[in-house]
């Protein structure tokens, strides 16, 4: 398949509309994300304080996201994602007050309490997506089009941290959480203008049998089950990211500019893949690829401890987004295929929270793991821990090590 096969996905106008949502609103809180980051450590300089904004964000986001689902599959998919949008705006423009010294007493706790918030938004914003995209893209189409959701995705993990680390640079904190806010309500917009007839939306059934039923689904397909859990404890323990500050700082002594450059790293390089894939789709094999990307990916993570030089760093990085964006791609594009069309929010909402809330916890554990081993010895433990999953995966799970996309068409 070529790039230019992409071509009539393209001109799918309610594609691009959903696409521009998602991008918009990653430029949101991936902004928010690089600058609080640097706004919180420049106040405590403590590393276990950055761990605690990823707490922070999960525990709102893992109580929410299970609601969220059975809302998005019962009531309106698009609304919910607009409800997402305004609240990033709203919290971008306190964490702005919080800058510029309109509240001055307890930044901190200010600060911590609005990354809670973005928590909840986020918990909407998956399961939104993913039953929206069922909407907007044909089935056979689904696998080439999770490969430019994916690309769209990465653009903004890449531009987004780099435009923090650059406002923060040349601006100032508070500029930056505003034009934050910006884009969240740009989103909102997005999908305001997205024209898709909903389906009607799923039977009526008390929340919590519904969600079970949710559950119930994931844990009993074994390809489902081992692709979320692989990828959750993947990220948990080789979530360096969120280390980065105290590396710009104390390993390579770089301004928040270099912050923008590591942060933007690894989604540069999913985006180069997420292209890739879109010329030569996995269809074969794509279990046993999976696998390998993620113990790619745990290599990465011990390499990039190991590095004193900024550049070669991000050079690692980049190659750890590589990996990530296989990851991304294969299970993204297993999930579609294999969830019923009436069930979509509430498995998306599950994958959030081995997905979504991985990414925050493993901010959490490495900011733990830091303040006990050291922060380098961290960071290596965290890659060791990646490749010892992989081999339990493969182990526990052979039909997702023998899955074939094509046979799930």
């Amino acid at each position: 398949m070529s790039l230019k096969s992409a071509v009539p996905l393209l001109k799918n106008v309610n594609f691009v509309n959903l696409l521009l949502f998602r991008l918009l609103i990653v430029f949101s809180y991936q902004t928010v994300a690089v600058v609080v980051g640097w706004h919180i450590y420049q106040i405590t300089h403590n590393p276990f304080s950055l761990g605690l904004i990823g707490l922070a964000e999960v525990i709102p986001y893992i109580c929410t996201a299970l609601f969220a689902g059975y809302a998005i599959d019962h009531h309106s998919r698009r609304m919910f994602g607009v409800f997402a949008s305004l609240v990033l705006m709203l919290n971008a423009l306190v964490l702005a007050a919080v800058a510029h010294g309109y509240i001055g007493s307890d930044s901190s706790i200010w600060i911590y309490c609005s990354i809670a918030c973005v928590g909840l938004a986020r918990a909407f914003i998956g399961p939104t997506y993913s039953s929206l995209f069922a909407l907007v893209v044909k089935r056979e189409e689904f696998g080439r089009a999770a490969s430019i959701g994916s690309s769209v995705l990465q653009t903004g993990l890449v531009l987004g941290p780099a435009l923090g680390g650059l406002l923060v640079a040349y601006t100032s904190i508070s500029v930056a959480y505003l034009v934050a806010a910006a884009f969240g309500v740009s989103a909102g917009l997005a999908l305001l203008f997205l024209r898709v007839a909903e389906p009607p939306p799923a039977e009526s059934s008390p929340v919590f049998a519904s969600i079970a039923q949710g559950l119930r689904f994931v844990a009993g397909n074994q390809v489902v089950l081992g692709a979320q859990a692989l990828d959750m404890f993947a990220v948990l323990f080789g979530g360096a990211v969120a280390m980065l500050p105290a590396f710009i700082h104390d390993i390579y002594h770089y301004g928040v500019e270099g912050l923008g450059i590591l942060r933007a790293a690894p989604a540069l390089g999913a985006i180069c893949m997420g292209l890739l894939l879109t010329r030569y789709p996995i269809n074969k094999n794509a279990g046993r690829i999976l696998l390998i990307a993620v113990a790619g990916f745990g290599v990465c993570i011990i390499l990039f401890a190991l590095t004193t030089h900024f550049w070669i760093a991000a050079l690692i990085l980049m190659f750890s987004g590589a990996c990530d964006g296989v990851s991304v791609v294969i299970r993204t594009t297993i999930m579609q295929l294999m969830t019923p069309d009436n069930m979509r929010g509430r498995v998306s909402a599950i994958n959030g929270i081995f997905i979504g809330s991985s990414n925050e916890l493993g901010a959490f554990e490495s900011g733990l793991s830091a303040k006990l081993l050291g922060l380098i010895p961290s960071v290596i433990f965290g890659g060791l821990m990646t490749l010892t999953v992989v081999g339990i995966t493969a182990k526990l799970a052979p039909k997702l090590r023998k899955v074939h996309l094509s046979d799930l068409h």
